[in-house]
């Protein structure tokens, strides 16, 4: 196959697969969901998106249809059915399926999605260029929930702006990017704003804390401003899909390359770790 879709045990190409109208994700957005990449058909940093994703559905109240374990291992089957093993893999928990009503379903199980499709991972050595906007997003940006339109609308103003992604800011204290995490460098410090309800813990963010520590290099993790960024020594945008992407401006003003041996190593370590954990070179 050369696309995969998966809704409660039933799966099949894509554009074949059907919802019920029900599925409380139409109504509401009511759901979470966690994303990474598969590399010769191996999942990346599997058990930490799994881990996560649960965290999320605890959270919100949800109980997911099946145990940690067992949704590992229905991923790693999917994965399996595809033509390509370099993947894009997306998985969702709703809340359930039921007649339209604000209140949580009483009868009845989550449901568990599975997008699938050929993808590789970007250039993690590639500069690219932001904007960035007011975060007008609610309190629970630490769960990963499927009522993504801040993050839709930021990532339009990107687009339509010609550039890569969009940092959020709440007055002048930076919060993360309209689907990254966002981060600076400074007299050698990795600094990255904390894991609180004002940012989604990314997993990305976790490998960049490690990896820093690993190298010898401070890690604060703490609030930063705007003016901050600005004058950062680099600033760099994380996701499981790019690992540590350098920012050589910000709505045409040049930032950082005031570190580039220290983010050559960082960056040089996690490609170095996706690789051995992916079937190697």
């Amino acid at each position: 196959m050369k696309t995969l879709g998966y809704y409660n045990g039933k799966y099949d190409e894509i554009e074949n697969m059907t919802i019920p109208m029900n599925d409380r994700v139409c109504y509401f957005g009511d759901g979470v969901y966690d994303a990474t990449y598969s590399r010769n058909y191996i999942i990346y940093a599997l058990d930490e998106h799994l881990d996560r994703i649960f965290n999320s559905a605890a959270l919100l109240g949800i109980v997911p249809p099946c145990s940690k374990k067992e949704m590992g291992d229905i991923l790693s089957e999917m994965v399996k059915k595809l033509d390509n093993g370099n993947q894009f893999v997306y998985w969702q928990i709703t809340r359930g399926t039921g007649m339209r009503n604000h209140a949580f379903p009483k009868e009845g199980k989550a449901n568990l999605w599975i997008v699938l499709k050929p993808c590789e991972v970007k250039n993690t050595y590639e500069k690219i260029s932001v904007t960035h906007t007011e975060d007008y997003r609610f309190q629970y940006c630490n769960i990963k929930t499927l009522n993504l339109i801040p993050s839709v609308l930021a990532a339009e103003k990107s687009e339509e702006k010609g550039v890569a992604e969009c940092i959020f800011h709440r007055g002048e204290i930076v919060t993360e990017c309209a689907h990254s995490n966002v981060h600076i460098i400074k007299d050698g410090i990795f600094i990255t704003h904390p894991a609180d309800h004002f940012i989604l813990p990314g997993i990305a963010r976790i490998h960049l804390i490690n990896t820093c520590k690993q190298l010898g290099y401070g890690v604060d993790e703490r609030p930063f401003t705007m003016k901050e960024l600005m004058e950062a020594d680099e600033v760099i945008v994380s996701s499981s899909g790019s690992f540590c992407l350098q920012v050589s401006d910000v709505d045409g003003t040049p930032v950082g390359g005031k570190a580039p041996e220290m983010l050559k190593k960082i960056q040089d370590a996690l490609v170095a770790d996706f690789l051995e954990k992916t079937g190697g070179k």
